[in-house]
């Protein structure tokens, strides 16, 4: 039943394939080139031959064009001035109903009055063409001229771009691109008028893709540039604030929309990018005038540190540039070779007390506390051993005798501390310096104003 059902089905779909190749070849082929009738159905080669000059009169470049007809086969003769309109001409007549063949005897017309006069006339339609069109023409360009200077006036409203945004650089931007946005809709407006719209997209188009071929060219330049906008809104140091970028330390001078400017510690210029400074860990010490500063000492194995650390932190917190809260503090870091190491921190108020000034004078304060509480402050000890025959060894190849031991050196008194080795007041010449610097630039994106990030 199965096989039956099956040679069915094979007879049903060959049946249809069958039918659908007959309906195929019974259909009429489209002619992509229909031909044209000649009138009346049937005529000799005498109508053929009126039918064809009929339309080449009607067609200025196969006006020089004769046709002859014998026996439906075509004769064409005469001149064009291009080898196309031979083509066509050619193209035409085989369409002509009842033609057989053609025969293309076209001449070439190469005459300079013909070539000249034609280029003369469509130069002329050019010229007048274009005087038909001059007054549109300068109508498009007012309009054009008007919507540009209305943006050039908008955007060097210095008060309007400065209260919407409080930044100057961001100000200097949104006036640049207003002009640029009045600019590209006077010329829309422009090509509107010219019924010239389709340039317009092509132009910015090309102008796309020259930016973005453009843009990865500088794109280190187009990096910097926008590290620039957000340092500006960003605002991470103040101008004159101490700082340590990545590796860098110095004072701020100045931001730029190119560059960082510090002055080193040592009184140097140092012009960092913007886009580095961006990417950069920044360590700020202005930001906050409190600041610990801490040292290490080391007393003898045998001494007692815990004593030693009350006695350093006593000496520490009786200096007067200490702060009180927080107290300084003291510690056991490590049990050295030959000595305790001991840490010792404070803090001090910057504004009032410079850094390293402080610290020295914690240090020394801390060093004489120790040792006049007896505490020994032991140079590095190296301990030596040897095996049981080096002791034969030493006393055969020198005779026994003890090595006088060297008179202890008398310490020196030690001398009062001059006046100036005890001020510890902030050194403000690299300050002042920075402060010159600014009073002598004037590009500077930092603002007193803004809010520090």
């Amino acid at each position: 039943m199965a096989r039956l059902l099956r040679i069915i089905a094979a007879g049903l779909a060959g049946f249809m394939a069958a039918g659908a190749l007959a309906l195929a070849q019974d259909a009429p082929a489209e002619d992509p080139d229909p031909v044209i009738e000649a009138a009346p159905p049937g005529a000799g080669d005498a109508d053929i031959a009126a039918r064809i000059e009929g339309i080449f009169a009607e067609i200025d470049s196969l006006k020089d064009v004769d046709a002859s007809v014998s026996a439906g086969v075509v004769t064409l003769s005469g001149e064009t001035a291009t080898a196309d309109a031979a083509t066509r001409a050619e193209s035409i007549a085989a369409r002509i109903n009842g033609v057989v063949t053609v025969e293309n005897e076209i001449e070439r017309d190469v005459s300079v009055s013909t070539r000249v006069t034609p280029a003369l006339g469509q130069v002329e339609n050019v010229l007048r063409e274009g005087a038909r069109s001059l007054p549109l023409f300068l109508m498009a360009l007012i309009v054009f001229l008007a919507i540009a200077a209305f943006g050039l006036l908008v955007s060097g409203w210095g008060a309007l771009w400065r209260r919407i945004t409080p930044n100057a650089f961001i100000a200097e931007i949104a006036g640049s691109t207003a002009r640029g946005l009045f600019i590209v809709l006077g010329a829309i407006a422009m090509l509107s008028l010219l019924d010239a719209t389709a340039f317009l997209g092509a132009f910015l188009g090309a102008a796309g893709v020259i930016g973005l071929a453009v843009g990865f060219a500088v794109r280190d330049t187009i990096e910097n540039y926008i590290a620039s906008i957000m340092l500006s809104l960003r605002q991470p140091f103040r101008p004159n604030d101490h700082v340590v970028i990545d590796d860098k330390e110095g004072r701020v001078i100045r931001l730029t929309s190119r560059a960082t400017i510090l002055m080193t510690l040592e009184g140097n210029h140092l012009r960092i990018p913007n886009a580095a400074v961006f990417k950069a860990v920044i360590l700020n010490y202005t930001r906050n005038p409190e600041r610990r500063f801490d040292f290490e000492l080391g007393v003898d194995a045998d001494d007692d540190p815990i004593a030693a650390i009350d006695t350093g932190v006593a000496a520490i917190a009786a200096l007067d540039f200490v702060l009180k809260d927080p107290p300084p503090l003291g510690f056991i870091r490590a049990v050295g070779d030959s000595n305790i190491v001991i840490f010792f921190a404070a803090w001090i108020d910057q504004r009032g007390a410079d850094f390293a000034k402080s610290r020295s004078l914690a240090l020394a304060a801390a060093k004489d506390a120790l040792e006049e509480a007896g505490f020994a402050l032991p140079e590095p000890i190296y301990r030596l051993r040897f095996d049981e025959s080096a002791p034969a060894i030493l006393r055969e190849t020198r005779p026994d005798r003890t090595a006088p031991t060297p008179p202890e050196k008398p310490k020196p008194p030690r001398k009062p501390k001059s006046p100036a080795a005890q001020n510890i007041a902030p050194d403000t010449h690299l300050e002042e310096k920075v402060a010159e610097e600014r009073r002598e630039q004037g590009e500077d994106l930092l603002s007193s104003a803004a809010p520090v990030e």
